[in-house]
């Protein structure tokens, strides 16, 4: 039986060599839009922390799912619309090159969102 990954690094090294290109690809996008940000596994899972969850990410044998809950998923809805998704997330296909820019404008969106709700909670 596999064990869970513990940290980013042990999940991208359980795929092949490709994918993981492709993943810390899409690693390192997350980082430069979110550098405060702290990596953790979370629902087994690639996750990117700042104020609580901000993006998840996951290698699957045909697509990269990406999940900014649904707010940032709302927010960028149309250039969203040519993917498979759902309420929370979203499929790149592989195979295509990954949207990049639009990964690092969600995660940007998604930080600002985190940040004002931080500021927005009552002080005991």
């Amino acid at each position: 039986m596999k064990t869970a990954p513990q940290n980013i690094d042990e999940y991208i090294l359980g795929f092949p060599p490709e994918i993981q290109g492709i993943l810390e690809e899409i690693r390192a996008t997350i980082r430069a839009a979110a550098p405060e940000a702290t990596e953790a596994i979370s629902y087994q899972m690639p996750t990117f922390k700042l104020n609580g969850n901000l993006v998840h990410f996951a290698g699957y044998k045909n697509h990269i799912g990406f999940y900014p809950v649904p707010s940032g998923i709302d927010a960028f809805k149309e250039e969203l619309s040519k993917f498979k998704g759902a309420k929370g997330s979203v499929q790149f296909p592989l195979g295509k090159p990954m949207p990049l820019d639009l990964i690092s404008r969600i995660v940007k969106f998604r930080v600002a969102e985190n940040l004002a709700k931080s500021t927005q909670k009552p002080h005991l």
